[in-house]
């Protein structure tokens, strides 16, 4: 990220604003539906907000700027507040990769309607936001329903965790989740080998379907030279 800053700062300042964006909306949305279950520990503390400032993490973007990995404030939530604390925590989790999807849609579609009728060149800055808008936000939706807590999609693993049975499994994923995760994000960073390089794949088709072309190429097009 540093290096694209002194490379190309324009084009730095709109995958900012692209990260920024993807991740306010994430956030919120947690915030959104915790609200409509019943619950308003995140209104109280004012994450039930789309100023992208009340959702960011200083150490998570620290590490974002320096090693291109970070992560924002995580949503509080009281589950004793909930209507139904078993599903509904489920759909809290699940409420930021699903408003992720449709927050690429939109960009896509804006997009399309911009660059597909010659209004905007494909490599105008704008056009080049709408593009990022879509890749972050399908990535981060699909990492996120990754079912390692405390990723999203290990809500749903825990919902289903929920027999006596299942009690060591479930006390694993608890307590490991997060250092499998970090392990996963050094292995990343300082090997040769990519952990999570399908998430990059699917986010990859995903953006290739909502555009009708290579997003790949058209990657490589907007980075040349950065």
């Amino acid at each position: 990220m540093l290096s694209l800053l002194f490379a190309n700062p324009a084009l730095f300042a709109a995958w900012m604003a692209a990260v920024f964006l993807s991740l306010t909306v994430h956030e919120f949305s947690h915030a959104l539906v915790a609200r409509w279950r019943g619950d308003r520990t995140a209104e109280r503390e004012g994450r039930l907000s789309l100023n992208p400032f009340d959702h960011i993490d200083p150490m998570g973007l620290i590490a974002f700027l320096a090693l291109g990995f970070g992560w924002a404030k995580p949503v509080p939530y009281n589950p004793y507040n909930l209507k139904n604390p078993k599903w509904d925590a489920v759909a809290i989790g699940f409420a930021g990769p699903i408003s992720n999807v449709l927050t690429a849609a939109v960009a896509a579609l804006v997009f399309r309607a911009l660059v597909d009728t010659g209004v905007l060149s494909p490599l105008n800055l704008l056009a080049g936001f709408l593009f990022l808008l879509i890749f972050i936000n399908l990535a981060l939706a699909v990492f996120n329903l990754l079912p390692i807590h405390p990723l999203d999609g290990s809500k749903l693993a825990i919902a289903l965790l929920d027999r006596p049975g299942h009690a060591p499994i479930l006390d694993f994923l608890l307590r490991r989740g997060p250092q499998i995760l970090l392990l996963l994000v050094f292995i990343s960073l300082f090997t040769p080998f990519h952990p999570f390089g399908f998430v990059f794949s699917f986010a990859q088709a995903g953006c290739g379907l909502l555009l009708g072309g290579s997003c790949g190429a058209y990657m490589n097009m907007l980075f040349a030279g950065a």
